[in-house]
């Protein structure tokens, strides 16, 4: 059998005329021989390694794979077609190749080896897998030093064993592939704080995720305006939450863990604080939070309580802070299995502790402290709770407490700073700082901006004319909200975060993630808003966005993602739609350019 040229992820997709889809996210390496199709039968799974939690995960694994597989009878919209079919010249017509189309014989088996069976599902696992189909044999091939691993390639199978055409399967051509990523990190964010997403919903996204290739689902859990996960220790806060229907009980959030952990999907929990806070904590203590009264907003910036309603902070002052902190901590611990948490700690409002009898207290006991004392007292207070859950415990923070005005003076370096400001600037202060980074700036990765802003009573929208675009249209103008315009896959997908970054900084990057605010976002729109942009995302942090000779590969995964938005709404995800059908059907028929290096 002879295969075509190994093709790299970061390379140039040639062969891809020789089947009519190539997975997404795209494999490192992967390869295609020439000899025809081979027929799929029904799919054995054979496991060569032993292991009784490894086999549980992939058994059950490999049984949903292949029920996929059987039920959707999956067929690709179209097929990759060259630019050149749209020339404006008449060419002439290449000769068909018939070289040898002989049958194969019929895949019966899916042999696995796992060479690590135990390899828990923590940041830095081995996701790698090596995945062969060959002709003449009735068998296909996957190594993976992990389960995980194990987990991606049957994702990946899942979309080239495609229909026939009369009612059988086929992969369309013997297949090699190497294929890790390129970064341990990749996820998205969903927020339950703003409005509550149902566990059913949480799934749907974990389903896409699994699919994509995106291992990390960061759970901003609560936020000021409500209070909806079950705390053993303080039950009454959730109190806060919306409605009794609208609660987190204990066990639907081991639900939601042990769904993610079986499609190989890690769950961080946050629970944002000092900032942000004011549902359910006020509940056990009113004097817990800071400016809960006070009204959020004011015209001169400095005198806001919130950067939007309602406030509240955690009274950094107030002793029994500290207490509640940590049961609640303790808690959720408890609960989560991933041996990473979220503890916030963004945008604090030097205004909202003006209302804090204790604050106000502790300034005037030394007039040279500053509000970066202030940030301090919390860091040096609240961060040794966090670390008493164990040696294995790693703590995430949002930037602002490292860089923000009101930054701390110093900010342990072992914490992962979650970088949302200021694009590279932001991304160049803190890997030069020596932070680890996760990247999720505004201006590319937040899913939920364009939208306009969700303020009611804004004058602003009364203006007789169509915004600008300009910088009435963003934050501050015009009723458009703070970070749009809406993100695209482009968009997404093009940005080169380790840009001007030195070798150093670059291992300072774990990967990136696409936040996405519910302030504008339920059951009915959390899916559209998420797919198929963050499978642009998962490509992206899986094996990058530019072939071997340093070229954007945009324009090459344009028929996949479009391909892909199928695949999720046939697999229950419901991903928008990114283009009239014409262009599905037709590749690169709607291009803006026809000149197919455009992106450089």
């Amino acid at each position: 059998m002879k295969f075509a040229t190994v093709l790299s992820a970061l390379g140039a997709l040639t062969a891809t005329a020789a089947v009519k889809v190539n997975p997404l996210p795209a494999p490192r390496n992967i390869s295609w021989a020439s000899s025809g199709p081979i027929q799929v039968e029904k799919l054995t799974l054979r496991s060569s390694h032993h292991h009784h939690d490894a086999d549980f995960v992939l058994k059950n694994a490999w049984g949903r794979a292949w029920q996929t597989i059987t039920t959707l009878q999956w067929v690709p919209a179209a097929t990759e077609a060259p630019i050149a079919s749209y020339r404006p010249f008449p060419t002439e017509t290449p000769k068909s190749n018939n070289k040898d189309k002989r049958a194969s014989v019929a895949i019966q088996y899916v042999v696995v080896d796992v060479v690590n069976g135990t390899a828990d599902l923590q940041h830095g696992v081995d996701e790698s897998y090596k995945l062969e189909v060959a002709d003449g044999s009735n068998s296909i091939k996957i190594h993976a030093q992990t389960v995980w691993g194990a987990l991606h390639a049957f994702t990946t199978l899942q979309q080239i064993i495609i229909s026939d055409g009369k009612g059988g399967l086929i992969i369309e051509q013997p297949v090699r592939i190497e294929d890790a990523p390129l970064y341990p990190y990749r996820g998205i964010m969903i927020d339950t704080g703003r409005n509550f997403i149902s566990v059913r919903k949480i799934f749907e996204q974990i389903d896409g995720m699994a699919l994509s290739k995106l291992n990390v689902l960061h759970w901003h859990l609560d936020d000021a305006q409500s209070w909806p996960m079950q705390i053993r220790s303080h039950p009454h806060m959730t109190k806060d939450a919306f409605s009794t229907r609208e609660i987190y009980t204990e066990e639907d959030m081991r639900r939601v863990i042990a769904y993610a952990r079986a499609r190989g999907v890690r769950v961080i929990p946050e629970v944002d604080m000092p900032g942000h806070a004011s549902a359910g904590w006020k509940q056990v203590d009113p004097e817990l939070v800071a400016c809960g009264d006070s009204w959020w907003s004011n015209d001169v910036w400095k005198y806001h309580t919130a950067v939007e309603p309602n406030p509240g902070h955690l009274d950094i002052i107030y002793n029994k802070t500290y207490d509640v902190v940590r049961d609640v901590y303790r808690d959720l611990s408890k609960i989560f299995s991933d041996s990473w948490f979220h503890v916030g700690a963004d945008e604090i409002q030097p205004n909202c502790y003006n209302y804090s009898k204790h604050v106000t207290k502790w300034f005037a006991e030394d007039s040279s402290r500053t509000f970066n004392d202030l940030a301090q007292y919390w860091v040096d207070h609240a961060v040794p709770i966090f670390r008493r859950t164990g040696d294995n415990r790693r703590l995430m923070m949002w930037e602002d407490i490292a860089l923000s005005t009101e930054a701390a003076h110093k900010v342990p370096k072992d914490i992962v700073m979650q970088t949302w400001n200021n694009g590279l600037e932001n991304i160049q202060k803190l890997t030069s700082r020596g932070y680890d980074v996760v990247v999720s700036s505004a201006d590319f990765l937040y899913l939920d901006c364009g939208h306009g802003g969700f303020l009611t009573n804004d004058p602003r929208y009364n203006v007789q004319s169509n915004p600008d675009g300009g910088v009435n249209f963003n934050y501050g103008g015009n009723g458009g909200s703070w970070c749009a315009p809406y993100k695209t896959w482009q968009r997404i997908y093009d940005y080169d975060f380790t840009a001007n970054l030195t070798k150093t900084q670059e291992r300072h990057i774990l990967g990136a993630e696409a936040p996405l605010w519910s302030e504008q976002v339920d059951d009915v729109t959390i899916s559209s808003e998420f797919w198929p942009r963050a499978a642009a995302l998962g490509e992206r942090v899986w094996s990058g966005n530019r072939d071997a000779s340093g070229r954007k590969r945009t324009n090459m995964l344009t028929q996949r993602l479009l391909n892909f938005r199928e695949y999720l709404v046939a697999n229950g995800v419901q991903a928008t739609a990114l283009v009239s059908k014409y262009c599905l059907q037709h590749p690169h028929a709607c291009d803006l350019y026809y000149n197919q290096t455009t992106i450089s």
